[in-house]
């Protein structure tokens, strides 16, 4: 039987009974106090409870302050110290015949935590020894390195070792790559190497890795550093072989292979997808100390910054005792959790299609499957390379980001313009189901201009005049602010703000990325009668942003029902945003306008009317401007689909006014983009 207890013959007369007058401590008792202590991680009364031997061969420094340090690098929590004791039976069996030993009593003994690296747990032994100071006897624990774990009684350090997530990827929907981990090159020189002209060489090197000369001396004059020591500069990409060939023509100049964060559409989807970078001070505050160290990488913009939780993963943690000589002993481990690869709605191809369109063009576009609510590409124009920002972009070239006139670094995808002329089939449709609209019913117009009493000066105008009555079709066709701004009066502010409402307009956009929300106005309301009209035709305050826009079109194509944009592959497509906000019959009459924007002569947007592609859509010009007797910005617009109806392209151009044929410009725009994906 397993030695449980072992005491002299007259200890049997403590199991009984005191042996005095004095009721002696027992040592289940003395056990349960030092328990009591383990579990509140009192080690220094711990310590005072060890016996002499133990504490000859451990002091302080080997039980206190090694328990604390022990216990907090491993994050111990929910500890539970906990021991059995012995059966009378066992006790009697297990006594020591020699009168002269040291009464001792021994008990099974079994601790279990939580750590940083998950749970451990272990069994044990341990003995109290008998022992009489200043004329009192009481128990006292034996004690060695064994009871903080068994694998360091003979010795041996903890030690951790940690496993860095792979960051998730990021990839469109065909699973082209958006943010990918690919091997790159670490760049540096081997400061032996540099020859007679070394300063020559190091200033060519430092401007084609955008670097000061500073920071390269820098390096060089690290203390570990010798003439043949690989000193790492700059990693570059290995897509980047241009510059690799300038740079490998230097003799100084080698390479490793390392792994990095690449962005394979560069600019195309830079302020979609965004990049990582160097945690900072301030970010690593916000984080969880657990997860996130001063030397990680973070999503600094777009989707990295967005999807960061899912993207980073959970480092793997291994808690081991290592001592010389023997293998490592596996105390807990907690696995890697790499990063979530995400996949999106969007179309890599459409995204560079439209961006490449845009030729140094500001402007931003979306496109939308209409019927799945999948979004295909959210484009904003001009914008930055993210390699270069992730992989070190020098002050000068940073500078010129941020001064750039066409300002690079706003993404304007996520904000709201003023949509236009392209808000008038939203008109119509809001006018059509009133009644202030009714097909083939028609106004009379007279000239470009119209006003009524009591607005002074202001005028409405229209860019071309019509040879009879004017209907909702007609009006579509040619552009026509009168028509809109009319119907608008007709139909009210309170009618046309509830009527915009059911678009959407107003409320928070429901979309993964965070986008503006749309404006009627800057109070929400029309109430002014020029404002009202002004919005019929989509100036005034109203302001969309052009994924709301496309999204707008959706119910054109769907029956009345607008989709809900997606942009995550895992989120259910065709979900409903607004449901029967157009009758059946009011779709046709607007689709078959739409059409005729393209296709007929006097359309708008005739210049995208092709034999092998049939598109419709509608265009649209918003003036910047604080009054009409003055010239100002002009955004064009044009926001179409195929006959298949399977995508919904919006696309605007800012200063279409120094271009030649304003919103036209727009329209050879997108007729080239679909040209090229069909």
């Amino acid at each position: 039987m397993r030695k449980y207890i072992a005491i002299s013959t007259f200890i049997l007369v403590f199991v009984l009974a005191a042996c005095s007058d004095e009721e002696e401590v027992t040592p289940e008792e003395r056990l349960d106090d030092y328990v009591t202590k383990w579990n509140e991680q009192s080690f220094s009364d711990m310590y005072d409870m060890l016996a002499d031997e133990t504490k000859t061969t451990y002091g302080t420094e080997d039980y206190v302050d090694r328990y604390q340090k022990i216990y907090q690098d491993l994050d111990v929590n929910n500890l539970t110290v906990s021991f059995e004791v012995p059966t009378e039976e066992d006790q009697e069996e297990e006594t020591n015949d020699t009168e002269e030993a040291i009464p001792t009593a021994t008990f099974p003994l079994q601790v279990e935590m939580d750590t940083v690296a998950g749970p451990i747990s272990f069994e044990s032994d341990i003995t109290l020894v008998q022992l009489e100071k200043e004329e009192q006897k009481n128990w006292y624990v034996e004690w060695d390195p064994g009871f903080i774990f068994p694998e360091l009684k003979d010795g041996g350090d903890i030690v951790f070792e940690t496993t860095t997530p792979a960051r998730g990827q990021i990839f469109d929907q065909k699973h082209n790559g958006l943010a990918v981990n690919e091997v790159i090159y670490q760049i540096g020189v081997v400061p032996g190497e540099f020859g007679e002209n070394g300063d020559e060489t190091k200033q060519k090197i430092a401007e084609l890795l955008e670097m000061d000369v500073a920071a390269i001396d820098n390096a060089l004059g690290a203390s570990w550093v010798k003439d043949d020591t690989f000193v790492p500069l700059k990693k570059v990409p290995t897509s980047n072989k241009e510059l690799l060939e300038q740079l490998f023509a230097f003799e100084p100049v080698y390479k490793q292979d390392t792994t990095g964060r690449l962005y394979p559409l560069g600019k195309a989807a830079a302020h979609l997808v965004g990049y990582i970078g160097k945690i900072t001070a301030e970010e690593l505050e916000d984080r969880d100390p657990d997860v996130y160290s001063q030397n990680d990488l973070i999503g600094k913009r777009g989707l990295e910054q967005l999807y960061e939780e899912r993207l980073k993963g959970q480092k793997g943690l291994k808690i081991l005792v290592r001592n010389e000589g023997k293998d490592d002993v596996l105390l807990a481990e907690k696995p890697v959790e790499h990063g979530e690869n995400i996949t999106l709605t969007i179309d890599a191809d459409i995204q560079r299609s439209i961006y490449t369109a845009y030729q140094d063009d500001a402007g931003t576009a979306a496109a939308i499957d209409p019927k799945s609510g999948e979004v295909l590409a959210l484009v904003s124009s001009p914008a930055f390379d993210p390699n270069q920002i992730t992989y070190g972009i020098s002050q000068t070239a940073w500078e010129e980001l941020q001064n750039d006139p066409q300002t690079p670094l706003i993404n304007r995808f996520a904000a709201n313009f003023s949509p236009g002329s392209t808000i008038k089939p939203i008109t119509s449709a809001i006018g059509l189901e009133a009644g202030a609209i009714v097909p083939g019913e028609g106004i009379d117009i007279d000239g470009l201009t119209w006003s009524k009493d009591g607005w002074g000066n202001y005028q409405v105008r229209r860019v071309s005049e019509s040879s009879g009555p004017v209907d909702v079709t007609d009006a579509l066709i040619r552009s026509d602010n009168i028509f809109f701004a009319r119907k608008a009066i007709e139909l009210g502010d309170e009618a046309f703000v509830n009527g915009l409402k059911t678009f959407g307009l107003g409320e928070e956009f429901p979309f993964t990325y965070p986008i503006e929300q749309s404006q009627i106005s800057s109070d929400g309301s029309l109430s002014r009668e020029i404002l009202l009209a002004d919005s019929g035709y989509g100036q005034g305050e109203m302001e969309m942003s052009a994924l709301h826009l496309a999204t707008a079109y959706t119910p054109f194509l769907n029956d009345g029902k607008m989709i809900k944009p997606i942009l995550d592959s895992k989120e259910d497509n065709g979900q409903v945003w607004k449901d029967n906000i157009v009758s059946s019959e009011n779709v046709q009459v607007i689709k078959d306008a739409l059409r005729q924007v393209v296709a007929a002569s006097n359309g708008t947007a005739r210049g995208a009317n092709m034999e092998d592609i049939k598109l419709s859509g509608k265009t649209g010009t918003s003036e910047l401007k604080s009054s009409q007797d003055e010239d100002g910005q002009e955004n064009g617009w044009f926001v179409s689909y195929p006959e298949q109806e399977d995508i919904i392209i919006a696309m605007m151009v800012e200063h279409v006014e120094e271009k030649s044929g304003g919103s036209g410009y727009v329209v050879n725009k997108v007729a080239d983009i679909f040209r090229e994906i069909r």
